[in-house]
């Protein structure tokens, strides 16, 4: 089988997600541009020699929609030879595009891949393409949906984790992103995002605030509790029964930011990249996805780990860092515990309750933060994995080379 190999990765700061957020003036279809002209200027890249664009995006509408991935493509000047596929598996998009880019090559089909995602959050929210969990209330009765809010809250509730527990995860996911940021472990992969006059938009990720601790987060009130008297709580605890009360412990200050946000790897197999005049800066040893329970939702990353994990004939203890999304506090806190990892080495240079979810960019995202941790540090292995909504897990297995 063909190995797949990763010669380059960057991405977008990431911006509030609100009108007043860096990002919001640059379309969706810009922030790809961006990063497209990037990519080929930084590598000398013949882009005629990419078979395809896969993207990642959760919310595929208005200037989202169409196939996004073609038009950004075009938009960006490459060569029209180049195709572009947009996909979504909720949360997991930008890693799935990866994987997926990773098997083109490993089955022979296609020779050199660009994978990642994007989405722009202040411009579309989440649920602005509807979709039957949301709009038809006999699906909804019938998979037991709850918001991901009321899931987080039951998983910590069910580990015993404790409001202190998430806050101090949180306050500390923000000391390691500000520090991460200051001593620059993020400029190899960061490009400032401009406008037409070359005027910067944005150049640092935005919503990392390094005073937060424990103390500063007690202040916030729970985002889910009012949401679960609504009704959402009955339907999780008819089946959880053995929870008297879901203890509503998560909110602003604990759960990911909204952020705009994209992001891009460069695959190849190693003939593409002699042909191209690249050098492989990782393989992909193992990808996996997986369906877990709809009603909790976000226990997937556990096993899906297992499963990349055996398929690579290895344990948790030969990967040397993990990049657990923390979609809440509790998910890489519960990863964590189910595989015996330790937290030092679970998102060392923060996560998503720092830095934001961008939704279908944060797979590609944080698979390229642990690429450039592993060079940072010498180290070999490092394994990605994200939650899913409906229910799912996805996991990567990258390789220094």
């Amino acid at each position: 089988m063909t190995e797949a190999y990763i010669f380059d990765a960057l991405r977008t700061p990431r911006g509030k997600g609100k009108k007043d957020g860096g990002l919001h003036q640059a379309t969706p279809v810009w922030l790809l541009r961006t990063l497209l002209q990037a990519l080929q200027q930084r590598n000398s890249l013949d882009t005629s020699l990419v078979d395809d664009v896969v993207l990642g995006c959760v919310t595929p509408v208005g200037e989202q929609g169409s196939d996004i991935a073609r038009t950004a493509v075009m938009d960006a000047g490459w060569a029209e030879s180049v195709a572009g596929v947009t996909l979504s598996r909720f949360c997991a998009s930008g890693l799935e595009a990866v994987n997926l880019a990773a098997a083109k090559i490993m089955s022979g089909m296609e020779d050199m891949v660009v994978a990642g995602g994007v989405d722009s959050m202040s411009r579309w929210t989440m649920g602005s393409d509807g979709g039957a969990w949301y709009m038809d209330p006999r699906v909804n009765t019938a998979t037991g949906f709850v918001p991901q809010g009321i899931s987080a809250d039951l998983v910590a509730t069910l580990e015993g984790f404790s409001r202190q527990d998430l806050d101090a995860f949180a306050a500390e996911s923000h000391r390691r992103a500000a520090q991460a940021q200051t001593e620059g472990r993020f400029a190899r992969s960061v490009v400032a995002v401009k406008d037409l006059n070359g005027m910067t938009w944005l150049d640092h990720d935005e919503t990392i605030r390094p005073g937060t601790s424990v103390e500063s987060l007690a202040k916030l009130n729970p985002s889910f509790e009012m949401m679960g008297g609504m009704g959402f709580d009955a339907t999780a605890l008819d089946k959880y029964t053995t929870v008297e009360k879901i203890l509503h412990q998560h909110h602003a200050g604990n759960s990911s930011g909204i952020v705009d946000g994209a992001a891009l790897m460069l695959l190849g197999s190693k003939a593409a990249g002699e042909k191209a005049g690249l050098k492989p800066r990782a393989r992909v040893r193992m990808c996996a996805v997986i369906g877990s329970e709809p009603t909790i939702m976000l226990t997937g990353p556990t096993p899906a780990c297992r499963k990349a994990l055996a398929k690579a004939g290895m344990v948790a203890s030969d990967i040397d860092l993990w990049e657990i999304n923390e979609a809440f506090a509790t998910v890489p806190m519960k990863t964590a515990r189910d595989l015996g990892v330790s937290l030092d080495r679970v998102n060392v240079n923060g996560g998503a309750i720092a830095m934001g979810h961008p939704l279908g960019a944060t797979g590609a995202i944080i698979l390229g933060t642990a690429l450039d941790e592993l060079e940072r540090t010498g180290k070999s292995t490092a394994l990605a994995t994200l939650c899913v909504g409906g229910g799912m897990g996805i996991a990567t297995i990258i390789e220094r080379v």
